[in-house]
């Protein structure tokens, strides 16, 4: 499993994302170019010290990030996606895109790629946050595929005497 973040615009969301990416030992993916300088100190703040434990790749566009994911099957997290993201059936080598937090992807990715999927919400409402809404789908694709990292000892339960 990975992640892509298309043309990401608020470095906070880009480092709450990767923190989240370190943990659950998920690679993640940059297709530029970012509304920010990607060095900036607030990608910094929000992932803390988990940089050494972050598998980052940059792409230039969204062709290059295509050519070299060919063979991954891309699936768009898109508010107008074609699958509620709980209804979709998530493979192991997916990886899950998400667009710009202002507009999205343009029609020509939603067009060309076959894969959508969308988190069902209340009417009236435009999106969840990019860093909250890629957290939800990721980890319904890590429950599916049994993909979540395991520790090394499992905790006992403890007993406790009143």
């Amino acid at each position: 499993m990975h992640i892509a973040l298309y043309q990401p615009e608020i470095p906070q969301n880009v480092g709450a994302l990767l923190r989240s990416c370190a943990c659950l030992g998920v690679p993640a993916h940059i297709v530029h170019p970012c509304g920010f300088p990607f060095d900036s100190t607030k990608i910094k703040r929000a992932l803390m010290d988990y940089w050494p434990f972050v598998t980052l790749t940059h792409h230039n566009d969204w062709r290059t990030f295509t050519d070299s994911t060919h063979k991954q099957r891309l699936v768009l997290l898109d508010v107008v996606g074609s699958t509620p993201y709980t209804e979709f059936y998530f493979q192991k080598n997916d990886i899950i895109v998400a667009g710009r937090e202002s507009d999205g992807f343009p029609d020509s990715i939603k067009q060309t790629t076959k894969h959508s999927v969308h988190i069902p919400m209340m009417p009236e409402r435009r999106s969840l946050n990019v860093a909250t809404a890629l957290s939800m789908v990721l980890g319904e694709a890590l429950r599916q595929t049994k993909h979540f990292p395991m520790p090394e000892k499992t905790p006992q339960p403890q007993s406790h005497t009143n």
